[in-house]
């Protein structure tokens, strides 16, 4: 392991100074949670539907492993925390899924068009959770050096799989209970393809994903050394 870097990219590109005060390094870090919170909800408005599964496919992955990594474990898991319950009083999640129309789908960002919802009555609901809890782990290995040299790579996976063990539980979760998904005139079971829970499970929230997600963990893991080399120059 290595050993516990002294600064986030956040701190190299955001400073305090060190006669600040307490209020003022607190409002600097509110300001950057809210920042990346906003920067994952707009990445819920990059989408594409399919339509066996009410789960999107979005661009929040990147938004979410970039951020956690550039914030650090606490205030990355804070950032997640805001667009958790920002999506609980304005439309910010992503747009529901085109399984209820039996079609294909996409959209890029305008007009808008986000859902607002409490994150236990929709399906993706398991994977805005898993966001805090990759941010969070990012961020700590972020904290540790592991998103500014080769580790990145293995940084941004073990994220994304965090975001994958929270979304798929409550999805199995949904599949298995017979709930009907708030529009639709069938269960969410019969809108998956599948012979069983598990299967169901992995059509619904993980197979759709895998590719545009291992693009995403390259990206994210790419950016944040980069983002290093600007900040060593500056």
């Amino acid at each position: 392991m290595q050993a516990r870097a002294t600064l986030t990219l956040a701190d190299a590109f955001v400073p305090v100074h060190p006669d600040a005060s307490r209020a003022a390094s607190w409002a600097r870090d509110l300001a950057l949670m809210a920042g990346f919170a906003l920067l994952v909800a707009l990445s819920a408005q990059f989408v594409v539907r399919v339509p066996w599964t009410t789960v999107p496919i979005t661009g929040q992955t990147f938004a979410v492993l970039v951020g956690g990594g550039a914030l650090g474990a606490r205030r990355g898991a804070g950032s997640m925390v805001m667009y958790m319950l920002l999506g609980m009083v304005a439309p910010v999640y992503a747009p529901g899924s085109a399984s209820l129309t039996g079609s294909w789908g996409a959209h890029v960002l305008l007009p808008w068009k986000g859902t607002q919802a409490l994150p236990w009555e929709i399906s993706s609901g398991g994977y805005i959770v898993g966001f805090i809890a990759a941010a969070a782990l990012v961020g700590w290995l972020a904290e540790r050096g592991w998103d500014r040299k080769a580790w990145s790579h293995l940084a941004m996976l073990l994220g994304n799989l965090a975001i994958y063990a929270f979304g798929l539980a409550w999805l199995g979760y949904l599949i298995a209970s017979g709930w009907t998904p708030p529009g639709a005139a069938k269960p969410l079971a019969d809108l998956i393809a599948g012979s069983g829970t598990l299967d169901k499970t992995l059509n619904g929230g993980l197979y759709p994903f895998i590719v545009g997600d291992l693009m995403k963990i390259q990206l994210a893991a790419t950016a944040l050394p980069a983002a290093w080399l600007v900040a060593r120059r500056r």
